[in-house]
């Protein structure tokens, strides 16, 4: 067991909000003044502009702001048709708002098994959407900010027929195959939540789309399902990012970015050369460039209690993402299809543990989360 550490000793946190204000204080401070003096808080300039900026940076034709990453994979999903009376696959082993998202557009999830990334396992994909006609869509996730093969995402489509939403919660910044995540599917959805690499003071989120129709679709949907003022075509949401938050998000956050991921890459690089064969294995990507939302490892002992007891005595946060899967969740009881046991994501689930990964972690917090993992 690691030497206890004195009770001054700062924590080396997961994220740490208060040395990101250190960093962005000033821009947000100027951002909430111009949005202030404006006089326009919702859906004006600030959120058209972040909107453009960001489908700018990220390679797409179209960004619509909503309320959370979950409204924007329910308003994707909602926007290319899928409803009451299909199928909808996608992961076991991620956050609950990608499988509450199916759910609140009326869809059955179903579920399949993982690949050693933690990602859906696209080849399992495939089967299960050749072996069940009723699967009209798939909702893969981009897990820990692991990119999916998009020549394999794509074949869902082409080969099987299906509706592709990505989503891409933690992968701003991933890319495989010169291709970033997001890119390949109908839609694509992101969120904003402050813990993600581009993260508001609040909550918030992002539909991504090539589709110009799908697009407008997606801002009447956000807006109460209006196609103008008081006008309402369907019954839609309120589900917008406001413009204090897309103010924030485009001065204070999104010029940072591109370096914020490379200090990301560079922790992830020297915690994955520190740990090499030791008894935390890193969930590592497939192939591609991560985005490195987190740094997850597989505790190979399975002692995940004695682990975190470790890292805590040595002063040290890490993570639990995620220890129970989707279809175990009490909310889904009597809801859904499960494809097989869920070997793998099962074992990950029970394994798993994130070591501190945020662009604000100085060199000396890195060196002191890997001495935590090294054997004693």
């Amino acid at each position: 067991m690691a030497d206890r550490v004195p009770a001054t000793a700062p924590a080396v946190l997961a994220n740490d909000f208060r040395a990101q204000w250190e960093e962005i204080g000033d821009d947000v401070l100027a951002a909430v003044e111009r949005v202030g003096r404006s006089g326009w808080l919702v859906l004006g300039s600030e959120v058209e502009r972040f909107e453009a900026e960001l489908a700018a940076w990220w390679g797409v034709p179209h960004a619509v702001g909503v309320a959370s990453g979950l409204d924007a994979i329910e308003i994707a999903l909602r926007c290319a048709g899928i409803g009451p009376g299909d199928r909808v696959l996608t992961t076991p082993l991620t956050a609950f708002a990608t499988t509450l998202a199916i759910m609140r557009a009326g869809a059955e999830p179903v579920w399949s098994d993982v690949d050693e990334s933690g990602s859906l396992d696209l080849g399992l994909a495939a089967e299960a959407l050749a072996s069940d006609a009723t699967i009209r869509a798939v909702v893969p996730v981009h897990l820990y900010g692991h990119p999916l093969a998009p020549d394999a995402l794509r074949a869902l489509a082409s080969e099987h027929g299906a509706v592709v939403i990505e989503d891409c919660a933690q992968s701003a910044g991933a890319e495989r195959d010169g291709r970033p995540t997001g890119t390949v599917g109908r839609a694509a959805a992101t969120s904003l939540y402050p813990t993600k690499n581009l993260g508001a003071m609040g909550d918030g989120g992002l539909l991504l789309t090539a589709d110009e129709e799908l697009a407008a679709h997606a801002r009447s949907l956000r807006n109460y399902g209006q196609d103008r003022r008081y006008h309402h075509v369907e019954a839609g949401l309120n589900s917008r990012l406001d413009e204090l938050q897309a103010a924030i998000l485009r001065t204070a956050q999104l010029p940072r970015l591109d370096r914020w991921l490379a200090r990301r890459a560079e922790i992830a690089a020297r915690y994955a050369a520190a740990l090499g064969d030791g008894p935390l294995r890193p969930i590592a990507a497939s192939g591609g460039r991560s985005a490195h939302h987190l740094f997850p490892v597989e505790v190979l002992d399975g002692d995940v209690a004695g682990w975190s007891e470790r890292f805590r005595d040595a002063g040290v946060a890490v993570g639990r993402h995620y220890p129970f899967l989707c279809p175990e969740m009490p909310a889904c009881e009597g809801i859904g299809v499960t494809v097989g046991e869920l070997p793998v994501a099962r074992r990950l689930a029970r394994r798993e543990l994130s070591l501190p990964l945020h662009p604000q972690l100085d060199d000396a917090s890195v060196e002191r989360v890997i001495a935590a993992c090294l054997p004693r």
